[in-house]
């Protein structure tokens, strides 16, 4: 079956009417969540996921797409009208978008965003759909080996690409693994790490430690801030984009959507390091650089394009080798994992249904938003002046009902309680939890695919460099820790030189 033929078949699927209602839901709350400062796509993801399970694994995944992409649009509203990011990802976009609106181009910004968020996610789809299969193909040329090189260098780049402490990044990908031991060992049959705690017999559930490293300690650390917000109050009417506007942002959103695509398809990129990548190319490229920052519209159409763009790329590494290059997909791998589907090489081949029915979905989503994002936005400014401590008795009891609905048991609101409280300390103390929820996730692949490779070798790590793709990646891995020790040791010393 071609590739045409199978998007159609995907197009089928989508358009049932479960599917195609759940589509809409997940693109509504995906704008939503973006336009609300501190909630965003990973949390929202995380207290739906206990949901999920009551849908078939397409509509499941259908839903957390829309969220996911959903919420870069969104975002963009709350950084041009109120300089403050709804989406990590559109940090970058408050630097021209807001001082369009203070120049009174507040629709143009909003435009060129909508209309260069759907042409980046339109075109990444294609991407997404012709690229998948062929490294599906290649992927199954993996064995253990491979896939554990391959886990290392997706660590090395959760460390290199961290904002904070590369120590702390690296401790969180310990405990994430160390989390991920917990329950039946997969190949003895004993178990570990319970401490004679029932709770913990069976593990550490996925769902409790996402809901509360990422939605309780959100609600803690919002508590201590008192949100308000100044919205401008701007002309909305003129939102299309004039021909001047087009025709000094094609060139943006174009870059912004190769960029996008390229960084989402590698492990710990994704649309926050693709937009500030854009906005840094634009400024390259640009006749006039100085002027960004002061209202340039290439500055919102880069950054937009491009982190709608990985959106879409970032499916590519899920679906064809099982790797999440980042937390958000971490989250969709988790509930394809609970309901009995493990994502690698053969998930296309042996579920067509959820990877078409997921490309078609996208391409219904951005059509969606296109329509809904402009008339939405009256809609959306205003629920930006709703109190948080309005919001957030509500999102707390999301929070106990989607951790209770799992098993019907206390003891999985005792781990969300306790890993709230252990997210919100480790925010306070700059740690990442991204870091933490991949490496929980990967972690039981990263100890399977390593013990198979050592039970193959007789117990020698030499298996790992004797084989070319993997001595490869390995390279990559200790090349990346390298620069970043250089880098520390360069800062070390500057800092020594000055006080001297």
């Amino acid at each position: 079956m071609g590739s045409l033929d199978c998007l159609l078949m995907g197009f089928k699927i989508c358009l049932q009417l479960e599917n195609i209602l759940f589509c809409f839901i997940g693109v509504c709350l995906g704008n939503l969540v973006g336009v609300l400062p501190g909630i965003g796509p990973l949390t929202t993801i995380s207290l739906l996921l206990p949901m999920t399970f009551h849908f078939s694994p397409v509509t499941a995944v259908i839903m957390l797409a829309g969220i996911y992409y959903g919420a870069q649009y969104g975002g963009t509203i709350t950084s041009v009208l109120v300089n403050i990011p709804g989406e990590p990802s559109s940090i970058v976009t408050c630097l021209d978008g807001y001082q369009m609106a203070l120049k009174g181009r507040a629709g143009a910004a909003l435009g060129i965003a909508a209309f260069g968020s759907f042409i980046a996610g339109t075109v990444s789809i294609f991407g997404l759909m012709f690229l998948v299969l062929p490294l599906s193909s290649v992927a199954l040329s993996f064995q253990a080996p491979e896939y554990t090189a391959l886990i290392l260098m997706g660590f090395s780049l959760l460390i290199y690409i961290a904002s904070g402490s590369k120590l702390k990044a690296v401790i969180s990908i310990f405990i994430g693994i160390i989390l991920s031991c917990g329950g039946i060992d997969p190949l003895s049959g004993r178990t570990r790490f319970d401490y004679g705690l029932m709770v913990l017999k069976d593990g550490v559930n996925m769902v409790p430690l996402a809901i509360g490293l990422f939605g309780v300690s959100e609600i803690l650390e919002n508590l201590e801030k008192s949100k308000s917000y100044t919205v401008i109050k701007a002309n909305l009417r003129s939102l299309l984009p004039s021909l001047k506007d087009w025709a000094a942002s094609k060139w943006a959103i174009l870059r912004g959507t190769l960029i996008g695509f390229l960084f989402g398809i590698i492990p710990g990129g994704g649309s926050i390091v693709s937009s500030f990548l854009s906005y840094t190319v634009e400024k390259k490229f640009s006749k006039y650089p100085e002027r960004f920052g002061t209202g340039v519209i290439e500055g919102v159409a880069g950054p937009e394009s491009a982190n709608n763009s990985a959106c879409s790329g970032s499916f590519i590494p899920l679906f064809a080798l099982g790797i999440p290059p980042n937390v958000v997909m971490a989250l969709v791998m988790g509930a394809l994992i609970i309901h009995g589907i493990i994502p690698g090489p053969l998930t296309i081949k042996e579920h067509p249904e959820i990877f078409w029915g997921t490309v078609a979905s996208m391409y219904i989503g951005n059509v969606m938003l296109l329509i809904l994002n402009i008339p939405l936005i009256a809609i959306w400014v205003r629920i930006l002046r709703v109190p948080y401590r309005i919001l957030f008795p509500l999102i707390l009891l999301f929070c106990l009902i989607g951790t209770y609905s799992i098993n019907n048991q206390t003891d999985d609101l005792i781990v969300m309680t306790v890993f709230g409280v252990v997210g919100y300390l480790g925010r306070k103390l700059e740690f990442e939890m991204a870091p933490l929820i991949l490496a929980f996730v990967l972690g039981p692949i990263f100890e399977q695919s390593l013990r198979q490779s050592l039970v193959i070798s007789d117990g020698s790590f030499s298996i790992f460099m004797t084989r070319p793709i993997s001595a490869g990646l390995i390279f990559i891995s200790i090349f990346l820790l390298f620069v970043n020790l250089s880098k520390r040791f360069i800062r070390s010393r500057r800092t020594k030189l000055e006080k001297d």
